[in-house]
C-alpha cells in the first residue's frame, strides 16, 4: 500500500480480484477472446447490415445501430486489457489507461440505459400512435436524440473523472477485475464529500432520466395491450419483446455489479464475485445483436439476402 501519494506521483494500480490459475491461464485467455471475437463480429455485422440497407434507414434500426456501436465500444474498453492480465503475473495497470477504462465502462453504461429509454418511447409511438409515428419521429429526430445520449453520458463523466483525478490517494490497490470508479474514490486520503454527492447526483441522472420515459412508455403500451385488439397485442409482444430481455438483462447486470462492489462480499467465493462483475459487459453485447437479429424480421431477411448473395457469388467463381 501507499501513503500520502497524490495522483500525479501514483504511476499504477494493482487489480487484485485475479485469481492464480496457473496454465489455466491460457484456456481462460482462449475462452475470452473466442467471447470478445463473437462480439465484434456480430454487432459489427449488424452495424453494416443497418447502414448498407436502406429499407433499414428508420428510427428504430437507427437506435439499434446506436445501441450495437454501444456494445464495442463497451466490450473494447474491457476485453483488450482483460486478454493481457489473465496472461500476466503482475496484474497492474497505469493511472492514465485506468481513469480512461473507467470513463469507457461508465460512459457504456450510461448511453445502453438511455439508448433503451429512447427505444421505449419509440415503441409507445409506433404501437399507441401508429398514424402519426412518421412524423413524431423522424430520420432526424432519431439522429439528434443519438448525439444527445452520447454527449450527455460523455459530460457527465468527463466532470466525474475531473472530480477523482484530484483526489490525493493513499492505496493503489482495487479488488477488481477491473479499474471501477467507486474503488478509486475510496482509497482518496482527503474528504471525499464532493464526489460523492456528485456521484449519488450522477446515478439519479443515470438511473432516474432513463426510467421515466421507459415507466411512462410502458404503462401507454400495457394500456393499449388491454383495451386494444388481438392484433395490437400480438404487435406489442412481437416488437417489445427484445427491448424488454434487453432492458431487464441490463438492470440485472447493472444491479449486480453495484451490490458486489459496494458490499462486504468477503464471505462469498471469488468466483461468485468475479461472475456478477462482468455479467453487464459481456452478456449484453452477446445477447442484444441475438435477440434484435432474431427477432427483427427486417434485419433477418437483409442478413440472409446477403449471404446467400455471398454463397452464390462464391459458387460462380468455383465454377
Amino acid at each position: 500500500m501507499m501513503s500520502n501519494s497524490t495522483l500525479s506521483s501514483l504511476s499504477y494500480f494493482i487489480l487484485g480480484a485475479y485469481l492464480n490459475i496457473g496454465n489455466l491461464r491460457y484456456f481462460y485467455f482462449m475462452i475470452t477472446a473466442f467471447i470478445y471475437i463473437v462480439i465484434v463480429v456480430v454487432n459489427t455485422s449488424l452495424i453494416v447490415i443497418i447502414c448498407m440497407n436502406r429499407s433499414l434507414h428508420e428510427p428504430m434500426y437507427i437506435f439499434l445501430c446506436s445501441l450495437f456501436v454501444n456494445e464495442l465500444y463497451g466490450s473494447t474498453g474491457l476485453f483488450p486489457m482483460l486478454l493481457i492480465q489473465i496472461l500476466s503475473d503482475i496484474h497492474t495497470v497505469s493511472t492514465s489507461f485506468c481513469f480512461l477504462q473507467i470513463f469507457c465502462v461508465y460512459t457504456y453504461g450510461s448511453v445502453e440505459f438511455l439508448n433503451l429509454a429512447v427505444m421505449s418511447f419509440d415503441r409507445y409511438l409506433a404501437i399507441c400512435c401508429p398514424l402519426q409515428y412518421h412524423t413524431r419521429m423522424t430520420f432526424n429526430k432519431a439522429v439528434v436524440f443519438i448525439a444527445v445520449i452520447w454527449l450527455y453520458s460523455f459530460i457527465k463523466f468527463l466532470i466525474t473523472l475531473s472530480l477523482n483525478i484530484r483526489l490525493p490517494l493513499c492505496g493503489n490497490f482495487i479488488n477488481s477485475l477491473y479499474c471501477h470508479n467507486y474503488l478509486v474514490v475510496k482509497l482518496a486520503c482527503s474528504d471525499t464529500k464532493v464526489n460523492n454527492i456528485y456521484g449519488l447526483f450522477g446515478i439519479v441522472l443515470t438511473v432516474l432520466v432513463p426510467l421515466l420515459p421507459i415507466l411512462f412508455s410502458y404503462m401507454k403500451i400495457l394500456k393499449i395491450c388491454f383495451s386494444g385488439s388481438r392484433q395490437t397485442r400480438q404487435k406489442a409482444v412481437s416488437t417489445c419483446t427484445p427491448h424488454l430481455v434487453s432492458l431487464l438483462n441490463f438492470s440485472f447486470g447493472c444491479v449486480f455489479e453495484i451490490v458486489q462492489s459496494r458490499f462486504d462480499m468477503s464471505s462469498i467465493p471469488s468466483v461468485l464475485r468475479i461472475i456478477p462483475s462482468l455479467y453487464f459487459l459481456i452478456i449484453q453485447p452477446l445477447l442484444n445483436p441475438i435477440m434484435y437479429g432474431l427477432q427483427m424480421t427486417k434485419i433477418r431477411k437483409t442478413y440472409e439476402h446477403l449471404f446467400c448473395y455471398k454463397m452464390l457469388t462464391g459458387q460462380r467463381d468455383t465454377v
